[in-house]
């Protein structure tokens, strides 16, 4: 009945818990290069020693009762060989005819998985919180990977790829396993068919199975890469927006060539569904900052804008006040000089009163003479002396000066006769 059942069983006789039978899935567990009867359980499982499991044997074969352990925590194998994995389990006594305790059944059935699952989905909820509390875009990823690679049983390493705006390129977005030069040489590979496992995810827009990339011809291009990063195959599913639009992929790597089970596909959507969220939550993130700069940009063109109309309304109506006070200043001086005497308004022998001295133009071929002569004064005051004044006339280059023939300024002799100079 055990040879096909997946528990863990095994026959074990006498104190020193020699290994009489077991199934397969025993010697699966501890490894099938164990697989050996008729040698003590701490001879061939060294490891247990200091875990209790050899202690409660002990206690089982003396006591005669049985013992039932849940979810209990076993590390096999040593060193980079180590396996974390949890198991339910009885220790029941074997009684000879007489009652006589002669050995102990084990009977296991491992539950690594579901403590697996129950801590992802703690991890999960983790996540989700982060996002929640807009934790930024790489922690989030980086946590995940980080969380997935810790949690899974069979040495998965994760990568999570972002697509540019296009839609067009992959970028690094978290790749905590895998070797830096792997994840420089994959940096802004086109997405397209047969583009590698996530190029073609993301071109398709569905998972791409890649069970040994050694020989898949998706892998071509990126075959001695894989190689000699130490990948044997790859479970690359795309990350989608609500709309359909690519956001990214979501991969898990194995060493070894290997078909995905029912719970690496399970685990690639939930954190793929998850890695679109926390993708989407920060791409709004981006949009709001971005409208917030543009916003605030704005309000400083604004107020630039309106500081500036201010000073130059400022300014108009400083000039506008020194014009009305230039204007004023104009009419109070033409009212000044509207009630003064005008030297054009006096002649000789004019009219009695106009104290401003006329003037008599007299022009010669040395220029116009201005004769400044002044109104007799009225008796007792001392008459001011005549002013003679020249003016010089500029003349054009080889042009003689003309002298006036004519005119009420050219003196006359006796008989009215122009008097010619010269």
């Amino acid at each position: 009945m055990f040879g096909q059942s997946i528990a863990v069983f095994a026959a074990l006789s006498g104190p020193a818990h020699v290994v009489e039978a077991a199934n397969p899935a025993f010697f699966a567990t501890i490894g099938k290069d164990r697989a050996r009867i008729g040698v003590p359980v701490a001879e061939l499982l060294p490891e247990l020693a200091g875990q209790g499991f050899l202690d409660l044997l002990d206690q089982v074969y003396r006591s005669g009762e049985p013992y039932t352990g849940r979810d209990a925590r076993v590390v096999l194998d040593t060193g980079t060989q180590a396996r974390e994995m949890f198991f339910d389990f009885t220790y029941e006594p074997r009684r000879d005819p007489s009652g006589t305790v002669i050995g102990i059944r084990v009977i296991g059935v491992e539950t690594t998985q579901i403590k697996d699952a129950q801590r992802l989905l703690t991890k999960h909820r983790a996540l989700l919180e982060q996002i929640a509390r807009q934790a930024p875009l790489t922690e989030v990823l980086d946590g995940m990977a980080r969380s997935i690679e810790n949690l899974s049983p069979h040495g998965v390493l994760v990568s999570i790829l972002l697509a540019d705006p296009d839609g067009t390129h992959l970028l690094h977005g978290a790749a905590p396993g895998l070797p830096g030069f792997y994840n420089q040489a994959i940096e802004g590979i086109a997405t397209g068919d047969g583009v590698g496992s996530c190029g073609t995810a993301a071109h398709r827009r569905e998972p791409v199975i890649t069970t040994a990339i050694s020989t898949d011809p998706a892998w071509e291009a990126f075959r001695d890469l894989a190689e000699a990063a130490g990948l044997g195959s790859c479970l690359s599913m795309p990350i989608l927006a609500r709309d359909g639009h690519l956001l990214g992929t979501f991969a898990l790597y194995h060493r070894t060539p290997r078909t995905p089970e029912d719970i690496d596909l399970a685990l690639a959507r939930l954190f793929a569904d998850t890695a679109a969220l926390a993708i989407e939550r920060h791409h709004i993130e981006q949009a709001q900052q971005a409208a917030e700069a543009s916003a605030q940009s704005a309000l400083e063109e604004l107020t630039k804008t309106v500081r500036s109309e201010r000073q130059l309304r400022a300014e108009a109506e400083q000039r506008a006040a020194a014009a009305a006070e230039l204007n004023a200043r104009m009419r109070a001086a033409a009212a000044t000089q509207a009630d003064r005497p005008h030297p054009d308004h006096c002649q000789l022998g004019g009219a009695t009163g106009c104290a401003e001295p006329a003037e008599i133009k007299i022009t010669d071929s040395l220029g116009p003479l201005r004769l400044g002569l002044h109104r007799p004064r009225r008796r007792g005051h001392p008459q001011r002396p005549v002013g003679v004044h020249r003016q010089r006339r500029t003349r054009r280059p080889g042009r003689l000066p003309q002298p006036l023939t004519s005119g009420p300024n050219v003196p006359a002799d006796h008989e009215g006769r122009s008097i010619r100079p010269g």
